[in-house]
C-alpha cells in the first residue's frame, strides 16, 4: 500500500536509548530491558495494519515490525488477543508476508494479532555469535511491546518460510513452552544434516556477511551448531502442535545434485532455480520428521512431490496448516 499516514512519529526517548547503550550485552542476556510502546514509532498502512519501529539492545538498532491487529480490537478494549507469529526467509524482509500472501484478508474476523518481525537480511532469527542476537529480540523484546502496548496474552504460534521455518522451530525448541504451535514451510529444522552447513554459509555469504559470525566453524564449533539446531532440541517439542512441510523439488538425485551444488557455490543461492533449491534444502525437513518419529512426537507432516522454494507453495501450506494454529490459538477452525 502507498498510502502511509503516520499515526506517531515518536522515535525512542533519550532515556531509552541512553539505558539500552548503558546495559549493553549484560542487558540482553539477563533480559532486563525492554523497550515501552511509548518507545515505539508507530505508522498506520491500513484499517488494521501497522509498522512499528522497536527499539532494541539486542539488536543494537531499532528494527521494523508490522502488525494485523483483530477487526474487533478497537470494540473490545478489555479483551487480551492470541498472537501469530510469522518469519520471513532469507534475502527478504518482514514486509514478505503482507506482499506475497492474502494474510490481511485471511485474518479478518480472526480474533488474533499477527506479528511479522524483522529477521534480518538472512532471515535466521538467531543469537549470531559474532553479530545481533534476534532470537532475544523476537522472543522477549517484541511480544513485551506487543503485550504492553496492544494487549497481547501469552498464547503464542509461530510459523515460518525457508529460514523463517528454522526460526520457528529453533525458537520452540529452544524455548519449549513459549509457542503453543509452530509450523515450517520449506525449513531447516537440521542446520547439521549432509551438505546443510555448507547451504546455511552459503545464505550468509550471499549478504557479504562473514558466515563464521553465524555459529563459527562447522567442524571447530560443533558443539555451537549443535546448540543452535531444532533437531538436537527435538524432544521439548513434545506437546507443541507441530506441522512441517518441504517439497522433493526438481532435482533427481546423482549428477543432477552435484551440478547443482556446484552452480550454488559459483553463483550463490540466487542461481538456483527454485525447484533445484527445494530438492537441496528437502534433507533438512526429512531428517527432522524421522527424528520427531523416532521420539514419538506426533506431528503435521507434508512431504510432497515436486514443488519449489516459493510462496506460491509455501500460500498452500499455510493456509493447510492453519486448523493447526488456529486450534493452539483456541480459535475456531
Amino acid at each position: 500500500m502507498s498510502d502511509r499516514s503516520s499515526i506517531s512519529h515518536r522515535g525512542p526517548s533519550r532515556r531509552t536509548v541512553a539505558k539500552a547503550a548503558a546495559l549493553g550485552a549484560a542487558g540482553v542476556l539477563t533480559g532486563a530491558w525492554r523497550a515501552s510502546a511509548a518507545d515505539v514509532t508507530v505508522t498506520q498502512l491500513g484499517p488494521r495494519t501497522y509498522d512499528l519501529g522497536v527499539p532494541s539492545a539486542a539488536l543494537g538498532r531499532t528494527a521494523p515490525v508490522r502488525i494485523i491487529l483483530p477487526t474487533s480490537y478497537a470494540a473490545q478494549p478489555d479483551r487480551t488477543w492470541p498472537v501469530l507469529h510469522l518469519l520471513h526467509g532469507a534475502h527478504d524482509n518482514y514486509t514478505s508476508w503482507t506482499r506475497e500472501t492474502d494474510i490481511e484478508a485471511f485474518t479478518a474476523g480472526q480474533d488474533l494479532i499477527v506479528v511479522m518481525p524483522d529477521g534480518g537480511p538472512t532471515g535466521i532469527p538467531t543469537r549470531w555469535l559474532s553479530g545481533p542476537d534476534y532470537e532475544t529480540f523476537q522472543l522477549q523484546e517484541v511480544p513485551a511491546v506487543l503485550r504492553s502496548g496492544y494487549r497481547a496474552s501469552t498464547v503464542q504460534a509461530v510459523a515460518g518460510v525457508s529460514t523463517g521455518g528454522y526460526g520457528a522451530m529453533a525458537h520452540s525448541a529452544r524455548h519449549p513452552g513459549t509457542f503453543a504451535a509452530a509450523a515450517s514451510y520449506s525449513g531447516i529444522p537440521d542446520t547439521t544434516v549432509t551438505r546443510m552447513p555448507t547451504i546455511v554459509e552459503g545464505i550468509v555469504g550471499r549478504e557479504r556477511l562473514n558466515p563464521l559470525s553465524l555459529w563459527g566453524d562447522p567442524t571447530a564449533n560443533a558443539a555451537t551448531w549443535q546448540d543452535f539446531n531444532p533437531l538436537t532440541h527435538a524432544n521439548a517439542l513434545r506437546g507443541t502442535a507441530l506441522y512441517v512441510s518441504v517439497g522433493s523439488g526438481s532435482l533427481t538425485g546423482g549428477l543432477d545434485t552435484i551440478l547443482a551444488l556446484a552452480q550454488l557455490f559459483s553463483g550463490g543461492i540466487d542461481s538456483l532455480l527454485p525447484g533445484a533449491l527445494e530438492s537441496l534444502v528437502a534433507p533438512s525437513t526429512e531428517s527432522f520428521v524421522n527424528a520427531l518419529g523416532q521420539l514419538g512426537i506426533p506431528a503435521n507432516q507434508h512431504l510432497y512431490h515436486g514443488g519449489g522454494h516459493q510462496w506460491s507453495d509455501w500460500k498452500r501450506e499455510f493456509t493447510t496448516s492453519w486448523p493447526v494454529l488456529a486450534g493452539a490459538l483456541g480459535l475456531p477452525v
